[in-house]
């Protein structure tokens, strides 16, 4: 049985999202356990309707909530009694497998490295969502806003984990890597990008493709895109924001005349389609590589759907050994041995 702990209480529509959620992830997956951590009497209100397996769900009351407005190392420290405060208690003494929470991305990322802590190796941990890509699938974007400043091992570190979680949790065998920078030659970009995509060359445990420029995220033949943490936030931003204009743009040209609106009828089904592929919901949350164990981070106005998918993600993580992998992908690597033969084939 793998054993899910939820923070009921973190996101725009806690708990009642969250509650929908859990239960559509514990009816579709019978192997599934969840223990929801919150306000006991909000669950259990929430409970009241559903129909479920009620020996494969526990509530775990707390009193404490910490919000989007306060600072995530604070409330942390000071807010033991908080929903994700306890959840992840409840991960680190092993009661629980995985991890999901819609909440603070600055109080999930802390509460992980200070109650959870990182797996031994990895210099940090990192933020990877999946973005929807023309084919149907998802391109993961490591880092997205984790780590603003970042170093070649930083980097280094970031193609490994995603690439092991690439493989245990999307299925995809030698995914393709690739950096992210303003061109494709080994020149471009900053020393950090010149000297990681040095490095990234010499890393046998991964399939590493180059450079890559942005339009590659959704439009690429890679199945990752390494980043620091600040252009891979631009990045996801502006693929958001993308998906945002050309959904209005399309309903406004629609909707301008009786024509119009006749011709959008009869390409109902296509419309249909384009907003199945780019929708953000069905790929889920992001989860926090690097972490002792799997930890999925729900878009903060998730709605039920969006967050039983994210569940099903910590999950496929849990079953997939992904921590193990990623462990044991970061022991195989010699940064010394690395950094040695990049520089000598810098200098030749």
């Amino acid at each position: 049985m793998t054993k899910i702990v939820i923070d009921a209480m973190g996101g725009d529509y806690a708990p009642k999202q969250q509650v929908l959620g859990a239960v559509t992830a514990l009816n579709k997956d019978k192997d599934l356990y969840l223990i929801l951590v919150g306000d006991k009497e909000q669950i259990e209100n929430e409970l009241k309707t559903l129909s479920y397996d009620k020996s494969r769900l526990e509530i775990v009351h707390t009193t404490e909530v910490i919000t989007m407005e306060e600072v995530p190392t604070k409330a942390v420290k000071t807010k033991k009694d908080s929903s994700l405060v306890v959840a992840f208690r409840l991960l680190k003494e092993g009661k629980a497998d995985g991890l999901v929470s819609s909440g603070s991305t600055g109080a999930v990322l802390t509460a992980g490295v200070l109650i959870l802590g990182r797996i031994k190796g990895v210099s940090r941990p990192a933020l990877c969502p999946a973005i929807p890509n023309y084919k149907g699938g998802a391109t993961l974007l490591c880092d997205c806003g984790a780590n603003l400043e970042c170093k070649p091992i930083n980097l280094i570190h970031f193609a490994i984990m995603a690439s092991a979680y690439a493989s245990t949790v999307y299925g995809i065998e030698s995914p393709k890597v690739g950096l992210l920078n303003n061109g494709t030659e080994d020149h471009k970009g900053l020393l950090l990008h010149q000297e990681s995509n040095a490095l990234l060359k010499q890393v046998d445990c991964i399939s590493y493709s180059g450079n890559v420029e942005g339009r590659e995220i959704m439009y690429g033949d890679v199945d990752v895109v390494v980043s620091d943490g600040f252009s891979g936030n631009l990045a996801m931003k502006a693929v958001e924001g993308c998906g945002k204009a050309v959904s209005s743009i399309m309903k406004r040209e629609f909707k301008r005349n009786l024509w119009t609106k006749l011709r959008a009828l009869l390409c109902g089904d296509i419309i249909k389609n384009i907003k199945k592929g780019l929708d953000y919901e069905a790929q889920g949350g992001a989860t926090f590589l690097g972490l002792t164990k799997a930890v999925v981070k729900g878009h903060g106005n998730s709605k039920a759907r969006g967050f039983s998918v994210c569940i099903e993600q910590v999950a496929s993580a849990v079953r997939g050994n992904m921590t193990e992998k990623i462990k044991g992908m970061v022991d195989a690597v010699n940064l010394d041995a690395l950094a040695q033969a990049s520089q000598t084939g810098a200098n030749e």
